[in-house]
């Protein structure tokens, strides 16, 4: 997928690729390197080049990035005497190691620009200003020490540090949030650069999905090109998918989608993506002066302002802001009035002329639709992890409780720890009385408990708060009764101070309650340990093992059981759409296509506050929350990469029960187009500087239709030039209409991938409300050539 993201990033006017370089992938064990595939990083920075564009190479080698033990390899944390991320000799030694490693394959491959290569800029470190100031003396010193050794490298490109007002020269510090418009360099003479402008967020299994308004985004933009910004990083303009278990957090999803306007699929998201792109344009279109000068602010008004730039040679730009979020501002600049909508700037490349305003949103709106790919799962057959016989597998004993990360080395989610307890056959729950009660105290960050064999319950932490405590009546026998508990790590942290020392599993109190003789604590006992499951350990999911193993034929549907793996097979459906799993009809679990991980599935439904949203005032993350009461994500993408055109292997384990056989696979495509423009607001697309006089600049508006590749406009749903209400989808005739506007705009676009049409009298042939202004909304469904 590489060169198309690229391409639809360089299309949207982007000039530079970030990306971060995640040290656990690259290294998996030490010494040994993994630069393969998706993981080619010098591919990927050609690819780059290829297309035309710079990259930003953003080492660390921590990166956070919601990433599993934030890029970090889990055998860091068992180098003897290491502490991460401080004055620690240990730490320092792998870090430059790693660090040198990745700037010596970009040199060997003449890729720095100093080199005529495209990487323009290097990062080290991430993040770092706050754990500095808490380390104090100790987090200097290593501050220090990772600029210097990272500038030692000598590239010949200049390195940032993000997020830390304490980085010394040369090394430039830069922004990261949703805003960075009060944000300036530590030095006079550094560029202010915003290293995350967030387009959105990132979601937690059980929390809500979020969207950032266009309009906010745009606006922030806007705010820090008119304060004197020189470089801004969209985090993300693509967000993708967190394959495997890839995904840190604990908690967060496998989607890393960010509500970026390339989609985690990679289709182009509307209108995000081409409002940002007329922005773009609009900023282009002032370069010269942008660079030439610094801005001159006067006020318009209580929250309104001018900033204005100029050259030597005469030329003007202009952004006028309203700071109001509330109120729509009408404001006096050279001599001209201009309406400010609230929370917005308009652009002026020649200080007269309004191209671009970030909350008038004029381009293309997009209607994704997930549909199914008519490809059926066949073959259907389980696979049951035989629980009573854990301990004839490998195990080992020790007295109490371990730490979950200790004993795995993280190389799966699961630990199970076994115990048993003895009862007498004189209990009094035996006969009739009340079940005793279990609780099982847990660090993190999910348990499933099982008494002989069955499942008891299960209990889950939250990304916030991964302590939490399962409690419950269990069903006991006379004699000998096994307690199986299985813990599951949910990805591991990704930032904080020292979250090498954090703590992951069954750490607290298990007590059992209701006996006779009172409360038993079982903490202290004899534990036995098995790391991950059976399906793992004789690599289940594996195409060349999967047919040497005993499954069973058999309905799926009656067999929604815990701990049960599930493999099907499907040919690769038609066309280039993207794929996904339809999951809704499982519970927890991980899936794999041909081998390769999907990631972690957790139909978790979402709580939140799903308000109405809207774009003024300071975006935060609690704002704009869609989705409360659904799964959090129901959709696992599918990559065509993976696909060969049949039999494709599908393999899930399903921890808690789910009916496999109403798993689909579908299609995720634009079914419907819309834009909205109003008549002499011209976008950014038609505007050009003349020679002569900037008079001419002014054409008629436009809108433009298109849909997806390999796909048409079959029918115009909605056409309404006057004044239509409503929005994409639900757009509605208002009291003034052109009767014509469907059946002509249906002759000009029907059976084309594209149209473009003019929002002007002239072309519907008549005014139909004189003195008013006018618009055309216009919904075109897309379908499959």
């Amino acid at each position: 997928m590489w060169e198309d993201l690229i391409l639809k990033a360089k299309n949207a006017g982007l000039d530079v690729i970030d990306t971060y370089v995640f040290w656990n992938v690259h290294e998996p064990s030490p010494g040994n390197y993994n630069f393969e595939d998706r993981y080619d990083l010098v591919r990927f920075v050609k690819t780059v080049q290829k297309l035309g564009l710079y990259v930003h190479l953003r080492i660390g080698p921590y990166v956070c990035a919601e990433w599993n033990f934030g890029g970090f390899p889990v055998w860091l944390k068992y180098v003897p005497g290491i502490s991460f991320r401080t004055d620690n000799e240990p730490f320092k030694a792998a870090m430059q190691q790693f660090t040198q490693k990745i700037v010596g394959m970009m040199k060997n491959e003449k890729l720095f620009e100093s080199q005529g290569g495209p990487i323009i800029l290097s990062q080290i470190e991430n993040e770092y200003g706050a754990q500095r100031r808490a380390l104090g003396a100790a987090g200097d010193a290593y501050m220090n020490w990772a600029a210097k050794m990272a500038v030692g490298l000598d590239t010949g490109v200049p390195w940032i540090m993000c997020k830390d007002d304490g980085a010394p020269d040369p090394v430039i510090n830069s922004c990261n949030g949703f805003y960075c418009d009060t944000f300036s360099p530590n030095k006079p003479y550094k560029p202010t650069m915003w290293t995350e402008a967030w387009s959105g967020w990132f979601n937690e299994f059980g929390g809500p999905l979020h969207q950032r308004p266009v309009q906010d985004l745009a606006f922030a933009v806007a705010c820090f090109i008119q304060k004197g910004g020189s470089f801004i990083n969209y985090y993300m303009f693509h967000g993708g998918t967190n394959f495997g278990r890839s995904a840190g957090g604990p908690f967060v999803t496998t989607s890393y989608d960010y509500d970026a306007p390339i989609d985690e699929y990679g289709l182009i998201r509307e209108p995000k993506y081409g409002h940002l792109k007329e922005l773009h344009k609009a900023i282009k279109l002032c370069e010269h002066v942008l660079v030439s000068s610094d801005p001159t602010v006067s006020s318009l008004g209580s929250s309104q302002q001018a900033y204005v730039f100029s050259s030597g040679e005469g030329n003007c730009s202009a952004f006028l802001s309203n700071f109001d979020a509330r109120t729509a501002i009408r404001v006096l600049f050279n001599n001209r009035h201009y309406k400010l909508p609230p929370w917005s700037i308009s652009i002026l490349p020649d200080c007269r002329n309004v191209i671009f305003n970030t909350a008038k949103v004029g381009t293309q709106t997009s209607q994704i639709q997930m549909q199914p790919a008519n490809s059926q799962l066949h073959s259907w057959e389980t696979y049951g992890e035989d629980i009573n016989s854990l301990e004839d597998s490998p195990t080992f004993t020790a007295s109490g409780l371990l730490e979950q990360l200790n004993v795995t080395r993280d190389s799966s989610d699961y630990l199970w720890y076994i115990t048993s307890i003895d009862v007498g056959s004189s209990e009094s729950f035996l006969r009739g009385g009340p079940k005793p009660t279990l609780t099982v105290e847990s660090r993190g960050h999910a348990i499933h408990v099982f008494i002989n064999g069955q499942l008891a319950g299960s209990a889950y932490g939250t990304r916030t708060n991964t302590k939490f405590t399962f409690r419950g009546p269990v069903n006991l026998q006379a004699g000998a009764n096994k307690i199986y508990l299985l813990s599951i790590a949910m990805g591991l942290p990704n930032n904080g101070m020292h979250f090498e020392n954090w703590n992951v599993g069954i750490l607290g109190q298990v007590e059992l309650d209701g006996l006779d003789q009172g409360k038993r604590d079982l903490s202290r006992q004899t534990w036995s340990y098995k790391v991950g499951l059976k399906g793992e350990t004789i690599n289940l999911v594996s195409p060349d093992r999967v047919s040497s193993e005993k499954w069973t034929e058999s309905l799926v549907t009656q067999n929604q059981q815990p701990l049960r793996w599930y493999k099907a097979y499907f040919d690769a459906p038609n066309g280039d759409e993207p794929l996904a799993l339809d999951m809704r009809s499982m519970r927890k679990g991980q899936a794999w296509i041909n081998g390769q991980s999907m990631g972690r599935y957790w139909l978790a439904n979402a709580n939140g506050n799903c308000s109405v949203c809207h774009y003024t005032g300071p975006f935060r993350a609690s704002k704009c929350q869609l989705g409360c009461g659904q799964p959090t994500q129901k959709w696992y993408h599918v990559p065509r990469s993976w696909l060969k055109p049949t039999q494709n292997l599908m393999v899930l384990f399903e921890e808690l029960g789910g009916d496999a056989s109403k798993i689909s696979l579908i299609k995720r495509t634009t079914s419907s187009v819309c834009a909205n423009a109003f008549e002499n607001h011209p976008t950014v697309a038609n505007y050009q500087i003349e020679s002569t006089s900037a008079s001419k600049m002014l054409h008629q508006a436009k809108v433009h239709l298109r849909c997806a590749p390999a796909q048409t406009i079959s029918t115009i749903k909605f056409a309404s030039f006057g004044t239509p209400k409503g929005t994409c989808g639900s757009f509605q005739v208002g009291s003034c209409h052109a009767q014509n506007s469907q059946s002509l705009i249906e002759k000009d676009c029907a059976g084309k991938e594209s149209c473009k049409l003019t929002v002007s009298n002239s072309y519907f042939g008549t005014d139909p409300c004189p003195r008013v202004l006018k618009k055309l909304s216009v919904e075109a469904i897309c379908s499959t050539k």
